[in-house]
């Protein structure tokens, strides 16, 4: 017995190996099960991630620094639309229609009203920060993160402390809008015009929010405090983002700043170029031709239409939803029309390219006309589809063409001003329009009738100027870039 424990033997060999043999048999087959599954997991979302990459980096838009651009307005829209989602649902879906009104109209007093007196500080403010752009970014960033989780503690009640807090989130979306608009002329590839540039960053934007919203929505299941969570991280992801941008983002070589109107510098300007003159008129936006500021008066208009059908139709379709169906989905009916009309507009801005940028926006000034007046004399629930599709359509492609009015005519040393200040006045006829939506009653032959008066304001002011500027070839000397 003692020989036999002391020499294990050819036996007692085998039996090891056979032992670690069929160890190794039944592992195999389970790593290799693990490393298939893992592969199926990973390889969906890496190869999306991969698809996105090529799809934002494509057309030298990698090396311009454009595709991170992008990525960062996708991050923005994921945030924004999530945070919407957990604001609608407090302050109008979680109460009867009559409170609802009086929380939106408090809202708006609360949040919109200051920001009519913060937008035009926005521009001139950022203006200020030709070295910054890609921190301002970055700070807009973190402020709606912060604000979020701040509000996630008053959204559940929605009381007063929740509106102070709105404000600051939309006061810091508007100024990354603002700085954004001025940031995409420095990072066009070569060949591309910015009008294709502007339809790549805003198509990022309406696919992220596309995805983001049902997320949300899937969140506010778990609680109501969830979208805003979910917000913050994303905020968190895209300050972090902000700051990939490349450097010369920040710089500010050639650059000056617009004003609206033409003054001369009674100091003289020290820099103008090498040297500068005493009383020098500096350029202004209403120096540079009219295509600018009829376009700007038509995208106002636009934009006026836009704020004034999403407050007036939400209330609208939740007291007389379509026919047969409810009204959150009847809000959602509308809801998609719109985005799709502004996600055809943004593809076909992006085909059009730079085109005739002043028959594109009267044009849809015609067709947005034509439609509202079909909405208020023929008043259902196709015709107010159609007409929230065709807004959509008509902004998108109005504002497309009116960046690529500012890239040709505005002399560079001001088209970045020319950008942030332009965006500003667009953002305060939206709350114009909204205010007008949230006091009109509740009828629809009224509210398509003012609709059509919104955007007949925009026709009578801005077509003849945009049609006429169109016939002379824009501005006196055009610059395509």
């Amino acid at each position: 017995m003692a020989g036999i424990g002391s020499r294990p033997g050819p036996l007692g060999h085998y039996d090891g190996v056979a032992a670690a043999r069929s160890s190794d048999d039944t592992a195999g087959p389970l790593r290799r099960s693990g490393r298939a599954i893992g592969h199926a997991v990973r390889v969906p979302v890496t190869g999306t991630a991969k698809g996105i990459r090529r799809a934002t980096h494509a057309h030298g838009a990698g090396e311009s620094g454009l595709g991170k651009l992008i990525e960062l307005h996708a991050v923005n829209g994921a945030g924004d639309v999530m945070i919407t989602v957990a604001l609608a649902s407090t302050v109008f879906f979680s109460v009867p229609t009559d409170e609802a009104r009086g929380r939106v109209a408090l809202y708006l007093a609360i949040t919109m009203a200051p920001f009519t007196l913060l937008a035009p500080v926005i521009g001139p403010l950022l203006d200020r920060l030709p070295h910054g752009r890609r921190a301002a970014m970055a700070a807009a960033m973190f402020t709606r993160a912060a604000l979020a989780v701040m509000m996630s503690a008053a959204v559940i009640t929605g009381g007063l402390e929740l509106y102070p807090a709105a404000l600051g989130v939309l006061v810091a979306s508007k100024a990354y809008g603002v700085v954004r608009s001025a940031v995409v002329p420095r990072l066009l590839p070569p060949r591309f015009s910015l009008v294709r540039a502007n339809s790549r960053v805003t198509l990022a934007g309406l696919l992220a929010t596309g995805v983001a919203a049902p997320i949300g929505a899937g969140l506010h299941q778990i609680g109501p405090k969830w979208p805003l969570y979910g917000a913050s991280l994303v905020f968190l992801g895209g300050t972090f983002l902000a700051f990939t941008l490349p450097h010369k983002v920040d710089s500010a070589k050639g650059e000056r700043k617009a004003r609206l109107v033409t003054h001369g510098d009674r100091n003289g300007d020290s820099r103008n170029g090498k040297n500068g003159k005493r009383g020098e008129r500096r350029p202004g936006l209403r120096t540079v031709g009219p295509s600018v500021l009829h376009g700007l008066q038509a995208n106002a208009a636009h934009r006026a239409l836009s704020g004034f059908l999403i407050f007036f139709l939400a209330f609208l379709l939740r007291e007389h939803p379509l026919p047969g169906q409810s009204a959150a989905v009847s809000l959602g009916v509308v809801g998609v029309a719109a985005g799709a009309g502004n996600a055809l507009g943004t593809a076909i801005g992006a085909w059009l390219k730079a085109r005739g940028p002043e028959l594109i926006i009267a044009t849809m000034l015609g067709i947005a006309l034509g439609v509202a007046i079909l909405a208020a004399l023929f008043f259902g629930g196709l015709l107010m589809a159609l007409l929230c599709a065709t807004a959509g359509l008509s902004q998108a492609l109005s504002k497309l063409s009116l960046d690529a009015v500012i890239q040709r005519d505005v002399p560079e040393e001001v088209r970045t001003s020319a950008f942030a200040r332009s965006e500003t006045l667009l953002q305060m006829s939206w709350v114009v329009g909204g205010a007008i939506g949230i006091a009109l009653p509740l009828n629809g032959v009224l509210g398509m009738s003012v609709a059509a008066a919104i955007i007949g304001t925009g026709a009578l002011t801005a077509v003849r100027g945009l049609l006429t500027a169109a016939r002379h070839g824009g501005a006196s000397h055009p610059r395509v870039a």
